[in-house]
Order: C-alpha cells, then sequence, then structure tokens
C-alpha cells in the first residue's frame, strides 16, 4: 500500500490495455438503471464477450435462470474480461493519457491517470473529496466488482477545486506535440472521444504535477470512489478535468409502485402546505426553486417553500424534495425501491407512477456546498461529457 500522503497520489497506469479499435458490445455508458441493463444484456449477442456482461456479471440472462448472486457470478466475468483484453485491446505499461471529449452535451479536456482515492493532504482533508452522498448498497456492490475483476474499466471524473485553466492548458499542449491519437471514436450519443498516450518524460511529470497541484472534487463516479476506498485499492481510473465545456444537467425522480395518482400527490402535498399550480407541459425548471410534476397525462408544478433561518445555505432542491415532498407528505423512502434518479432526457420507462423534474443545480452552489464542507445529496447533480467506459482499462493490482 502506498503512502498516502505523499506526492505520488496522482500517478502514471503501470500496466494496462487500450482498446483496438471499439469497445465490444452495447455502450455501458447508456444505461442508467439495472433494468435498462438486463434489457440490454438479453439482446442477441450482448451476454457474451460484453464489457456490459463484464460490468454486471449477474444480470445476463444465464446468471438470472442460475439465480447467481454477484460473488457467484464474478469468476465468469473475470475470464469475460480477460477473453476481451486478448481479442479487442493491446496492452500499454507506464503511461497517462492525455483525453479530448466533445459532443451535444459540453466538452472536456483532460487526463486519464491513477489516482489514490484515500489520499490525505498536509491539512488532514482527503485530496479527493466527494460531493454527493451515496448509497451504501451501490458502493458495496461496486467494491465487489473492482476487487473481483482487479480491473477498472470505467473512470471517474475529477475536478480540482482551483487551477483548471493551467490544468487544460498543459493538457493541450501535450496533445498538440503527440501525434495521432491512440483511439478515435463516436459513441452512440454523438460525443467524439480521442486518446493519446505518454510514457515517460519530462511532459508526463509536468501533467502529473499540474494534476496533483489541487485537491480534486468527484463531478461523477462517487459511489466508484467509495467503492475504491472500501475495497481498500490505492489506485483508481480517473479522467481529471477542468472542462472547459464541463456542463451540469438536471437529476430528476421517479415514483414506481406507490399507487398514487395525480390527485393523491396533490392532496398529500396541499397538507404540508405546498403551493401547486397548473403547468402548461412536463418541461423541467430552468432555475431552482420549483418541481414539475408529470402524472399520466396530468401536469402540475410545485412550488418549493422559502429556506428557513435554520438551513444551510445555499439550499438544494432535492433535498427538499426527499425529505419534505417524498418522506414527509407521502412516507416515501427516498432510499428505497419506490423512488429512482433519472438523469435528464432518460425514458423514465414503463409503470412509472409521476416524475418529478428538477432544475440543474447551479454550478456555483455546487462549489459552495464543497466550500462548506457538505455534501450534495444522492444522485442531484450530472456532469456532462464523461469518459467513455473501456475504452481505456486499468489493472488494480489484484
Amino acid at each position: 500500500m502506498s503512502d498516502r500522503g505523499a506526492a505520488g497520489w496522482v500517478r502514471p497506469i503501470s500496466r494496462g490495455w487500450v482498446v483496438r479499435t471499439e469497445v465490444p458490445g452495447p455502450d455501458v455508458d447508456e444505461f442508467a438503471e439495472p433494468r435498462q441493463v438486463t434489457d440490454a444484456l438479453a439482446r442477441p449477442g450482448a451476454a457474451r464477450e460484453t464489457l456490459l456482461a463484464v460490468q454486471h456479471p449477474h444480470r445476463t440472462p444465464a446468471a438470472l435462470a442460475d439465480g447467481l448472486s454477484l460473488t457467484d457470478a464474478l469468476p465468469a466475468a473475470r475470464r469475460t474480461l480477460l477473453d476481451l483484453v486478448r481479442v479487442a485491446y493491446r496492452p500499454v505499461a507506464d503511461i497517462v493519457a492525455p483525453y479530448e471529449v466533445d459532443g451535444p452535451d459540453g466538452a472536456a479536456t483532460g487526463l486519464l491517470c491513477m489516482v489514490d482515492p484515500a489520499a490525505v493532504g498536509a491539512d488532514g482533508r482527503n485530496r479527493v473529496r466527494h460531493s454527493e452522498q451515496v448509497y451504501p448498497d451501490v458502493v458495496a456492490e461496486r467494491a465487489r466488482v473492482l476487487a473481483g475483476l482487479g480491473c477498472a474499466t470505467s473512470a471517474a471524473l475529477l475536478v480540482p477545486v482551483a487551477g483548471g485553466d493551467r490544468l487544460t492548458d498543459a493538457v493541450r499542449e501535450a496533445i498538440a506535440g503527440a501525434g495521432a491519437p491512440a483511439v478515435s471514436t463516436v459513441d452512440s450519443s454523438g460525443r467524439r472521444h480521442r486518446v493519446w498516450l505518454l510514457g515517460p518524460g519530462l511532459v508526463r511529470d509536468t501533467l502529473l504535477t499540474v494534476a496533483a497541484a489541487h485537491p480534486l472534487l468527484v463531478a461523477d463516479g462517487n459511489h466508484r470512489v467509495a467503492a475504491a476506498a472500501e475495497a481498500d485499492l490505492d489506485g483508481l481510473l480517473a479522467l481529471i478535468t477542468a472542462g472547459p465545456g464541463l456542463r451540469i444537467g438536471a437529476f430528476h425522480r421517479v415514483l414506481t409502485g406507490t399507487g398514487l395518482d395525480a390527485n393523491a400527490l396533490r392532496a398529500a402535498w396541499h397538507r404540508v402546505g405546498l403551493d401547486i399550480r397548473d403547468a402548461p407541459d412536463t418541461t423541467a425548471p430552468t432555475v431552482p426553486g420549483s418541481v414539475v410534476v408529470e402524472c399520466g397525462a396530468r401536469r402540475f408544478a410545485v412550488v418549493l417553500p422559502p429556506p428557513d433561518d435554520h438551513e444551510s445555505r445555499p439550499r438544494i432542491d432535492h433535498a427538499v424534495v426527499e425529505n419534505l415532498l417524498l418522506h414527509k407528505a407521502l412516507g416515501l423512502d427516498p432510499e428505497g425501491p419506490q423512488v429512482r434518479a433519472l438523469p435528464d432526457g432518460r425514458d423514465p420507462g414503463a409503470g412509472a407512477d409521476a416524475v418529478l423534474r428538477l432544475a440543474p443545480v447551479p454550478l456555483a452552489d455546487v462549489l459552495a456546498v464543497h466550500a462548506a464542507g457538505r455534501r450534495m445529496p444522492r444522485k442531484s447533480t450530472y456532469f456532462t461529457p464523461k469518459p467513455r467506459s473501456g475504452l481505456l482499462l486499468a489493472d488494480l493490482g489484484s
């Protein structure tokens, strides 16, 4: 185990594999819910020698038919991963990877490398800082996958709390002198991803120094970072980027299996003093302070009450929705199976009782919450664009 206060908390990928052409199988980043993963793996060929099957081995048709738990399914996933590496990847060693992604939901330039998720700075604070609370069961599941595979197949998205322009300039300068990318591909949503590989030398050392100059805020992958720490791994695959075109999308809430219709929802929310108004359509709010509710053919807006004198500022709408609209008014557990998080633009799926559409959280509020030493509610920020899973794999030494 490394010294977790040492300068090497951001370091090269000692051993890894870069995809030769395209990541095998469905685009794993397009599936936000277990149900979607299960449906995708049920398609012909999707459960055999694909990265999706490696990441979710207990959701393949064969595993479901045999009643396999995640732990039971991991040995087969490891064998599938080894087959994928042999056929679809080529080995790399002692490298970092300058990375560019641009598309309809933003642009980012950054550095793919290894980061110690539990590194501690001279001030006694973690160098990698969570932006959101996490679901313990999700963390536990992902920790088992990381430990069982011994390989990182997806990267967390980390943003420096300061010095972002310097990082962007350094990576762009490295790319300008690096020649053609090792990987250039377009994902299913039209984003272009390009990856360069840099071995030992002054350019690589400069990039690592700049990337490690400031603490890193987890923009995407809070559960992945927590899982790496829980699995006691001293290395996490991460894209460190300051954008410059990062965007924060909205994260909504879906109610399922509650048996509640529009009349029941309105009545319950009226009882706790909420102001309910008609809404012209299902478009989500653009600024915090209200929620647009879609329930069957009906739609209406709920105006959130102003913060009281004892609430921390800034107040995040997701916390109000979970505590007041869901828990207090409806008696629902925000972490339970009847409440799902839904990234903006995704289909809520069949069987949704209602969709509660919230405004995106302003970046200034995210940074203010972090500066105050607090965390955002779970699944409240949706940073884009994200690094594509499977382009570069990193051995975790297990």
